[in-house]
Formats: structure tokens, C-alpha cells, sequence
């Protein structure tokens, strides 16, 4: 059965330790960022292939290390629950976008991957009418980007013929088709909520809103999240 569990805003609950931007997590984020354009230009410029795929493991791995640092430094921080998915986001983006132009995968997959998020990002400011700053992580939302972050360096790889990149082209496609369907049906799930938050929450004051970018995941502030209906039936938020 599907659920409402958004957490609303609460000025009196902060989600972060630090609200300053030059932490060591947020050094290591802004580092996985600059790897974006440099995946791309492997891709596309001198056709490195495994060198690209290394630097995506590389940034997988201080993708896991910011956020462990953080979390054992007592250093999260608002800038840096902001990067996490951004980056996720821009990397699944850009290898795409570097693979179509490549000629390895076809253009609609690059636009349906493309549609999802942009479908996410209107959510947003309808949940804001609602008092609510973003949507929480769906385990299929975690399941689909962790598919399609394996699946196209894996199609990558498997671009050039041979028995072992046949392997990898294999592999990596079923990860991909499997983690395309899996990231739309995260984003349809997202959109039941946000119908179901419509239904049930009343509208809250505009100087009582959430100001912020679209993304999924943790809340600028959290608290205790109710159930819309409860809140409703209380009378209370």
C-alpha cells in the first residue's frame, strides 16, 4: 500500500551539523562534480574508455566516502545534501548524453531518462503549496539510480567487439532497461504522493514555505513526519 510519509518543514529541527561550505565531505563533493566534464571529454575527445570508466568508479567511491566522513565528523551540512543528488543526477546525465552522441545508445533513452526527472522537478513547487520541501527517498528511487549508475559504464565497455565486452554490453543493458523502468515507475510513485498530499494536506501560507531546489531526499528541515491524513484528522500539520 502506498503512503504519504513526507517529512514537512520544521525551523526547529535542523537535518545538517554545519552550515558553512568548505567542509572536507563537501571538498570531496565538489571534486566527484569536476569529474563530470572529464568523463565527458574521455568519452567523446580521445575515446578512453576505461579511463573513463575508472574515473566513474573513483567517483562512486567519494560519493560513498562524503557522505560516511559527514556523518562520523558531525559535518553535514546543507550545500552538501544539496550536491549528492545533483551529482548523481548530472553523471547519469552526462554519460548518456556522451553515449547517444557516440552512437551507443539511441536518443530516446536519453529523452525518456531525461523526462522522469523533469517530471520530479514540477512536484516541487506543488509540495511547497503543502508546506513540504521535497519527497523522500522511495527504495526504488535508490534501486534505479544505483542500476543505472552501473549500467552505462558497463555499455560503455562493451562498445568494442570481443567475447568479455560482449559480457559487459549484456550486463549493462539489462541493468539499464532494468533501471529505466524502475526510475519511472520511483517517479509515478513520487506523483501518487503528491496527489495523495494534494487530497489531504491543506495549503499553508506562502511566508510559510519551503524555498529550495527540486531534488529527492533528505528535507532542509525534518522532524517527526506524519501521515497527511493523521495531520488532517488532528487538525494540525
Amino acid at each position: 500500500m502506498l503512503t504519504t510519509n513526507l517529512a514537512p518543514v520544521d525551523p526547529q529541527t535542523p537535518s545538517y551539523d554545519v552550515d558553512r561550505i568548505w567542509t572536507v565531505p563537501n571538498a570531496l563533493s565538489f571534486l566527484r562534480l569536476l569529474g563530470v566534464p572529464l568523463v565527458v571529454w574521455l568519452i567523446l575527445g580521445p575515446q578512453a574508455d576505461v579511463l573513463a570508466v575508472v574515473v566513474l568508479a573513483l567517483a562512486g567511491l567519494t560519493d560513498w566516502l562524503d557522505g560516511h566522513l559527514a556523518r562520523a565528523w558531525h559535518q553535514r551540512s546543507r550545500i552538501g545534501q544539496l550536491l549528492d543528488p545533483v551529482a548523481d543526477r548530472l553523471y547519469i546525465l552526462a554519460i548518456i548524453a556522451s553515449l547517444a552522441l557516440r552512437g551507443i545508445i539511441p536518443w530516446w533513452l536519453v529523452i525518456v531518462l531525461a523526462a522522469r526527472d523533469v517530471m520530479i522537478a514540477a512536484l516541487v513547487p506543488i509540495l511547497h503549496t503543502r508546506g513540504y520541501s521535497s519527497l523522500p527517498v522511495h527504495f526504488l528511487g535508490k534501486a534505479a539510480t544505483f542500476c543505472l549508475l552501473y549500467a552505462f559504464p558497463l555499455v560503455l565497455l562493451g562498445a568494442d567487439p570481443g567475447s568479455w565486452e560482449l559480457v559487459a554490453r549484456v550486463a549493462g543493458w539489462a541493468f539499464a532497461l532494468w533501471g529505466t523502468g524502475l526510475y519511472w515507475w520511483a517517479g509515478l510513485l513520487y506523483v501518487r504522493q503528491t496527489v495523495d498530499l494534494l487530497a489531504n494536506t491543506p495549503p499553508v501560507a506562502k511566508e510559510h514555505r519551503p524555498i529550495g531546489p527540486p531534488h529527492e531526499g533528505p528535507t532542509p528541515r525534518e522532524g517527526t513526519p506524519p501521515h497527511p491524513r493523521r495531520s488532517r484528522q488532528r487538525g494540525a500539520r
